[in-house]
C-alpha cells in the first residue's frame, strides 16, 4: 500500500511540476501511461486542471467510466467539464458526486437527477445497495418500490428524516408496501409524528391502523375520531380510545 501513496505522490509531483500546461498533461500520459488504479489514485490528489481536462479528452482514459468518475468527483474539476462527464458515469459515481459537499452544488443537483433517470434500469440489488447511501431526493424515489428489501435498506439511511418520511406516508401517492415497511421498522416505531401519520393514511392496513391507536393523545384521538376521509372503523375505535382515557 505505502508503494502506491509513494507512485501517487511522485506522479502528482510530476503533474505539479507541468503546471497548467495542456501539452505537458499530454506528454506525461503518453509516457508514463498510468494504469486505471495509477490513476484513480491520481485523482484522489490535488493535481492541475490542465491534468483533469486533457484525461477527459484523451484515450483510453476518456472511455473508462470509473476515470470520468474520478474527474466528477475531483473539488477541482470545472462545473462545466463534470457536468458534461456526469451522464457517462456508473451509478455508484453519481451516488458519490451526489453526496459529496466538496464539489459544487450544480453538479451535485444534476448527479441526483440522473441517478433519478436511472432507477428504472438498476437492478434491485443495485437499488438496495443505492438506497443505504442516496441523498434526500433520490431517497424519495426509492420509497416508492414495491420490493420491500429496497423500503428496509432506505428506512435506514441516515439522511432520511422524520418529517420527510411523514410526509410521504401522508402523501396521496403512498403505497401499501412503503406503509407496511414504515409500521415495521425498528428506527421508526417509536416516533409519534409517524404513528400518527399512519393512521391519519386512508390507505394504511387497518391492522396497521388500530395497533397505533393506544399510543395517541387524546386530541390527535378526537381529531381521527372527526376525519371525514378515514374507515368508520379505524374512527370509531379512536373515538372509544379516547373516551377510555377520559374514565380512567
Amino acid at each position: 500500500m505505502r508503494g502506491d501513496a509513494d507512485t501517487s505522490e511522485t506522479l502528482l509531483a510530476q503533474l505539479l511540476h507541468a503546471g497548467q500546461d495542456a501539452a505537458a498533461a499530454r506528454t506525461f500520459l503518453a509516457e508514463r501511461q498510468p494504469e486505471e488504479s495509477e490513476t484513480l489514485a491520481l485523482l484522489r490528489l490535488p493535481v492541475p486542471v490542465a491534468f483533469l481536462e486533457t484525461l477527459a479528452s484523451t484515450p483510453p482514459w476518456a472511455e473508462r467510466p470509473r476515470v470520468l468518475g474520478g474527474i466528477c468527483l475531483n473539488p477541482r474539476a470545472p462545473r462545466a467539464l463534470a457536468q458534461r462527464l456526469l451522464p457517462g458515469l456508473y451509478w455508484r459515481d453519481l451516488a458519490d458526486a451526489a453526496n459529496s459537499l466538496r464539489l459544487d452544488g450544480g453538479v451535485r443537483a444534476r448527479a441526483e437527477a440522473l441517478l433519478k433517470e436511472r432507477l428504472p434500469d438498476l437492478r434491485v440489488g443495485e437499488k438496495i445497495a443505492l438506497a443505504r447511501l442516496a441523498t434526500a431526493a433520490v431517497l424519495r424515489s426509492l420509497l416508492q418500490e414495491p420490493d420491500s428489501r429496497i423500503l428496509e435498506a432506505a428506512l435506514l439511511n441516515p439522511r432520511l428524516t422524520e418529517s420527510d418520511l411523514a410526509v410521504l406516508v401522508q402523501s396521496g401517492g403512498a403505497a401499501r408496501p412503503l406503509l407496511e415497511a414504515v409500521a415495521a421498522a425498528p428506527r421508526w416505531r417509536a416516533s409519534y409524528a409517524l404513528r400518527l401519520a399512519l393512521v391519519l393514511q386512508p390507505r394504511t392496513p387497518m391492522g396497521i391502523a388500530l395497533a397505533q391507536l393506544t399510543s395517541l393523545v387524546d386530541h390527535d384521538l378526537r381529531r381521527i375520531a372527526a376525519h371525514p376521509g378515514l374507515r368508520p372503523v379505524v374512527r370509531a375505535a379512536a373515538g372509544r380510545v379516547a373516551a377510555e382515557g377520559r374514565r380512567r
